[in-house]
């Protein structure tokens, strides 16, 4: 198995992890304005640095 993979199974458990804890705490709408303002964020950066 190579170092690639590993990491993104461990990203994929860290993500699932944060979801989880976000139900529990019941900030579930907070944590989807987040993911939602960082998906944006990162397809701006990427045109302006492509």
């Amino acid at each position: 198995m190579k170092i690639n993979n590993i990491r993104k199974v461990l990203y994929t458990v860290s993500k699932i992890l944060g979801d989880v804890n976000a139900v529990k705490k019941g900030k579930v709408g907070k944590r989807i304005g987040r993911r939602v303002a960082g998906k944006g964020t990162g397809k701006m950066l990427q045109k302006l640095f492509k």
